[in-house]
């Protein structure tokens, strides 16, 4: 059976390729495994059918033959563990390629999450630069590390990972933003994962939803 992924019928992102069915695309996209989209409305996904698959009514989910899955990085993880190409062979370079993963969504991603949405949400309110200096001290401190651990590497622990694939989707939202221009290794770092054929793919594909919408 064909793999099936669900993916936003009108992405908030404008089809920039930071809603997170971005990373199982890639993901599939990278070990060479055909894949299908549902697209699903806002409200269908608040409905029995989605929740079923995913209890707190987001996307993506994940379906092949019985197995369904939820949430972005365990679905990456799923895919990466089961088709080669996204994790070592090594068991040693394994493990610390799936510490990265870790890190991606764990430690940089939730102060990068939360000054998106703070951008949005918050930009009225009267605490709103105060919120922003606190999110972006945060998100400093984790580039600062990551940048010294990247050095002058391509990616963080020898070839190309599910840890890299994850660490990029997450900084990509920092596009644009002082923040990321601060270092420059990062910013190389994210345009080396962004020129893989594969996300090239996965990108095409998103903006090719957000387009067909537009045109609705």
């Amino acid at each position: 059976m064909t793999i099936t992924i669900t993916a936003f019928e009108r992405s908030p992102d404008r089809g920039n390729g930071l809603a997170r069915d971005m990373r199982v695309r890639w993901a599939l996209e990278e070990v060479g495994q055909p894949y299908e989209v549902r697209l699903l409305s806002f409200k269908a996904m608040k409905e029995p059918a989605h929740l079923a698959l995913q209890p707190f009514g987001q996307i993506p989910t994940y379906e092949d033959g019985d197995l369904a899955l939820f949430e972005s990085g365990a679905i990456v993880f799923h895919i990466a563990e089961r088709h080669a190409g996204l994790l070592p062979d090594d068991a040693a370079a394994r493990a610390r390629a799936i510490a990265w993963m870790f890190a991606a969504l764990n430690t940089v991603e939730p102060p990068v999450f939360d000054r998106a949405l703070a951008r949005i949400l918050e930009r009225d309110e009267p605490w709103y630069e105060q919120r922003l200096r606190g999110l972006e001290d945060s998100i400093r401190k984790r580039l600062d590390s990551l940048s010294r651990r990247l050095g002058d590497a391509d990616w963080l622990d020898g070839a190309f990972s599910a840890g890299d694939l994850l660490m990029v989707t997450v900084l990509r939202r920092l596009q644009g933003a002082d923040l990321l221009a601060e270092h420059p290794n990062i910013s190389a770092y994210v345009a080396r994962g962004e020129a893989r054929p594969a996300y090239q793919r996965a990108f095409a594909a998103q903006a090719a939803v957000f387009k067909a919408a537009s045109k609705g």
